[in-house]
């Protein structure tokens, strides 16, 4: 298949990204580290989470991050919401996007929220149909949809069954994550080839975590299957705090150095990512995971 001409990255460090830090960050170094990556091009970038304060206490000022932030005009700027409360508290600022998020692992729906997959379904109920009342497009990621590392019940047929009802709800768009970095190149095709035969290749997001070396490998196998959307966290932040295995994400610098190199045009103006993900790491005090962010564009 023909690679894509443009691929959309969807940046999911101050969110995703920042999660799973132990370094408190303030209000307005969150605050300036979006309006920094707003400024690089990026056409979406998941602010936030309206989860409740004790599960992630690092976006326990959500509200006051989101009513912050320079809001250009050409960038949306979702927010994950985990049940109805969450919702509205994303109503309340005026959320233009909000993403779902659903398992295809039993266990790790049990560790994440404590309930199966199927309840987390019933749960999104009420929540799709608030935000389809107030026309908000509906995002939705499905955890471990390449595999668990204890759980050995997932197969292909079920990541498609899942992908297809979460369409059926009304999600417009689908991102298939590999939530321990557990996932090598032949297998991501197999998945994604499984699932884009019941929904269209075009709904379809990844969203790899670099825990064994695999992401970039497994994003270009996905290009090669069609996929035209991306995950990504700038500087490589991230990770699960319900995963303890997994490292953080593909770093978004890594990924638009090698799209650059294919000739495939996200908009994105890499050193000015560079820069997003120095500021990040220095105000928590860690290495760039970036190797890009660490050397730089040219030799």
């Amino acid at each position: 298949m023909q690679l894509p001409l443009f691929v959309k990255i969807v940046e999911v460090g101050p969110r995703d990204g920042l999660q799973s830090e132990s370094t408190p960050i303030d209000t307005d170094t969150k605050v300036e580290f979006i309006n920094k990556l707003s400024d690089t091009g990026l056409s979406v970038i998941e602010a936030t989470s309206m989860v409740k304060a004790g599960r992630i206490p690092q976006l326990s000022d959500a509200e006051e991050v989101y009513q912050k932030i320079n809001k250009l005009a050409n960038v949306t700027y979702p927010a994950l919401v985990p049940n109805l409360q969450g919702m509205e508290r994303a109503l309340a600022v005026g959320v233009d996007e909000i993403a779902l998020f659903a398992s295809a692992s039993e266990h790790f729906s049990q560790d994440n929220i404590n309930c199966s997959t199927a309840e987390s379904l019933q749960r999104f109920e009420p929540v799709i149909e608030l935000a389809q009342e107030y026309a908000i497009p509906i995002r939705a990621y499905l955890s471990c949809a390449f595999g668990h590392p204890s759980d050995n019940t997932i197969t292909a047929d079920k990541v498609a069954d899942l992908a297809e009802l979460l369409t059926t709800m009304g999600c417009i768009e689908i991102s298939l994550a590999d939530t321990y970095g557990i996932c090598t190149p032949l297998q991501t095709q197999r998945i994604l080839t499984s699932v884009s035969e019941r929904i269209s290749i075009d709904q379809l997001a990844v969203h790899f975590h670099d825990t064994r070396g695999q992401a970039l490998a497994n994003i270009l196998a996905s290009l090669e299957t069609g996929v035209s959307v991306i995950d990504a966290s700038v500087a490589g932040l991230g990770g699960c705090p319900y995963a303890k295995s997994a490292s953080g994400n593909v770093a978004t610098e890594d990924v638009v150095y090698m799209l650059n190199g294919m000739n495939i045009e996200t908009g994105i103006d890499l050193n000015a990512l560079i820069d997003a993900g120095n500021f990040i790491c220095n105000k928590l005090g860690r290495d760039n995971q970036s190797k890009v962010g660490r050397l730089g564009v040219k030799p």
